[in-house]
């Protein structure tokens, strides 16, 4: 790595993150054990991949033994980018100095994990250490929304049970619990909903988000709860996120989180209604697959409510980062760039992922800015700031 981007990349780490979508729980946003960080899917479904048997993942095994079993495979996958984040994490947190983790290396590691994670003030130095100003949330429409601070944990409001299984008896019911209204008919769903988005706006909620299937296509139809979602962003002025493109249990013999796939027959045409209908509303858009990156620059390129979001799942790796970031650059204005999310469930891999995200940013900012003359170095910086920080917070209005 040259100089000049070991120097952007120690710029833009300087500069406070707001990341602007995890699954974070804020009761308990960080990790307890060693198994909280190898039991999220990246692992599993790695050391699956390469051979592992599902036996570890058991309810009935010890934490130990099961973080014993993943790091056992993972000279099997240390050539990913995923064994890159746990060893910057071990790195960071845990006092690892070593350059490679070996099965050697699990009991060790869980047993300092043990006393680090113990701190009473651990969630405190992680947000330092991550230099971390706030992070959004995924709630789901009954949640409470109480026992945290809003303006660090912020909510999201995300509704693909709304949408996909409000049908079901169960999902009825937690809706009348959850805003005293039996939606019995289509008045008082509406009305329902509305008490929704009017109880997560009172706690600060910043977006409303849906993960979307790729036969997909929202249609103009007063019954649809879809359509109705849009028309509440638009009254309560709210960025609807939309995560397209998922096929879910493609892997039915998967391990947990570890099933679903990307599907490339969909394409953002399905979504031309929608964007034509709410010019008022802000659709922060992430695709699963980094092919159909061209097709939401361009529609980010003539769409204003169209903002490209991140960079998700299957999409979140250097080598499809790196071209993406490149074509967003290049061909989108710049005001309308969110440049990464880390998507997390614990907050110890926010410093990780943002870290990659930052190198790669630093990469394509020297060779497409500063080299060619195009910016300074305190313009790149600045220019990198705007995708890390100042967009979220003109987007969001946080």
């Amino acid at each position: 790595m040259s100089k000049l981007i070991d120097d952007l990349t120690s710029a833009l780490s300087a500069i406070p993150l707001i990341d602007p979508h995890s699954h974070i729980e804020p009761l308990s946003p960080v990790s307890r054990s060693l198994d909280d960080i190898l039991g999220y899917h990246y692992y599993t479904e790695l050391a699956h991949s390469a051979g592992m048997s599902q036996a570890p993942l058991g309810k009935d095994v010890s934490p130990r033994e099961r973080v014993r079993a993943i790091v056992q495979h993972m000279d099997r996958y240390d050539n990913t980018a995923q064994y890159a984040w746990f060893l910057d994490i071990a790195k960071s947190f845990l006092g690892f100095t070593g350059d490679k983790i070996t099965a050697a290396d699990a009991d060790p590691l869980f047993d300092k994990a043990e006393k680090v994670f113990s701190q009473p003030d651990w969630e405190k130095q992680v947000f330092q250490k991550t230099n971390l100003e706030a992070i959004f949330l995924t709630n789901e429409f009954d949640d409470p929304l109480e026992g945290f601070d809003t303006k660090r944990y912020i909510p999201c409001l995300r509704t693909d049970s709304l949408v996909f299984r409000f049908k079901e008896p169960e999902v009825k019911q937690r809706l009348a619990k959850a805003t005293g209204i039996d939606a019995g008919d289509l008045p008082t769903l509406k009305k329902a909903i509305r008490v929704l988005f009017e109880k997560f706006t009172a706690k600060g909620a910043k977006a409303c988000a849906i993960s979307l299937p790729p036969d997909f296509a929202p249609t103009k139809d007063g019954s649809s709860i879809f359509w109705m979602l849009a028309e509440y962003c638009r009254e309560f002025k709210l960025p609807f996120d939309l995560m397209i493109g998922v096929n879910r249990k493609v892997y039915r013999n998967g391990v947990y989180q570890g099933q679903d796939l990307f599907d490339q027959r969909t394409s953002l045409i399905q979504y031309q209604e929608l964007f034509n209908a709410f010019p008022e509303v802000t659709f922060p858009i992430s695709m699963l697959t980094s092919v159909q990156n061209q097709e939401l620059v361009s529609y980010s390129w003539i769409f204003p409510n169209v903002v490209p979001n991140g960079h998700w799942w299957y999409s979140n790796v250097p080598a499809y980062i790196t071209p993406d970031l490149r074509a967003r650059l290049q061909a989108v204005p710049k005001t309308k760039l969110v440049g990464y999310y880390s998507d997390a469930y614990k907050l110890e891999f926010v410093l990780p992922k943002f870290g990659m995200y930052r190198r790669v940013l630093a990469t394509v900012l020297a060779e497409e800015f500063v080299e060619t003359k195009r910016l300074t170095e305190t313009g790149a910086v600045a220019l990198g700031k705007r995708l890390l920080r100042d967009n979220v917070r003109e987007i969001f209005k946080v």
